[in-house]
């Protein structure tokens, strides 16, 4: 059994998988800003609910820049050089603990589901991540990118590009959640939002694929052909348009993520 934990700005995912990848029990909290206790929170759950013996690894998403074993950097958690993994691992004795970006893992995920081996995956949540996948894999070289954060002149100033089109940013500019928009107008909007930071990333990455997740993602059909068009008339005339789909769980591809990632792990 792999225990599988996606650590998001907002909430917290615990769920168990059998070895053969099904979901079993799942646990959600909302993510305390207290490192402490998070960790007094997902110690007690594993206690609690399954027995040590039964646990082959345990997978850690945050959503932040990582290394194997901490976290550097989790802007919406204000957690910072935060060592995750030897603090857990005082409490959880023997059993391997793998920690990845969230927005990885999804990528990870969902780019062995949809077999496309070099692709750009984008989560569009309480804030905008990514996961670069060349050949298969999480790029290293480009595992700490922060995609959300890149600048982008947007109304007149330069800003960041979550601050204006993450999850978080629509809310507070239309007073709704991303699932609750209706109006063909208010989604153009959004779309040309989700726009400027792609017309940067494609003639940088030139992926095959882009892959849309998270909350924003999971509504992607009310956005799609504005966001296609967007791209299209925007981008350099020598620069091909990726391939935009959805992701195939927008909402639960980093807890799969974990559960593939920690599979993989073991087996190599």
């Amino acid at each position: 059994m792999i225990i599988a934990i996606d650590t998001g700005g907002t909430k917290t995912l615990l769920a168990s998988f059998s070895n053969s990848g099904e979901q079993l029990k799942s646990f959600e909290f909302k993510t305390p800003k207290n490192p402490t206790q998070y960790l007094d929170i997902v110690h007690k759950i594993i206690k609690n609910e399954f027995k040590k013996n039964t646990i082959q690894a345990i997978s850690i998403a945050v959503a932040g820049i990582c290394s194997d074993k901490e976290v550097l950097w989790a802007n919406n958690l204000g957690w910072q050089n935060f060592k995750i993994v030897e603090n857990l691992q005082e409490k959880i004795k023997n059993i391997p603990i793998f920690l990845e970006n969230d927005a990885n893992l999804a990528g990870y995920y969902e780019a062995k589901q949809t077999n496309n081996s070099n692709a750009l995956y984008i989560t569009i949540s309480t804030g905008i991540g990514s996961g670069i996948i060349i050949d298969g894999q999480i790029s290293k070289a480009l595992s700490k990118s922060e995609i959300g954060r890149i600048a982008i002149e947007y109304d007149g100033r330069i800003r960041e590009w979550e601050t204006f089109a993450s999850g978080k940013a629509i809310y507070e500019i239309f007073g709704k959640y991303a699932k609750d928009i209706k109006r063909p107008k208010y989604w153009l909007n959004i779309a040309d939002r989700i726009s400027r930071g792609l017309l940067v990333s494609i003639p940088l990455l030139q992926p095959e694929t882009i892959i849309i997740g998270g909350s924003v993602g999971e509504q992607f059909e009310s956005f799609n052909i504005f966001l296609h068009q967007l791209l299209v008339d925007n981008l350099p005339s020598h620069i091909v348009c990726p391939n935009i789909i959805k992701a195939t769980k927008p909402k639960e591809c980093v807890i799969y993520g974990c559960y593939e990632y920690a599979k993989a792990k073991l087996t190599n």
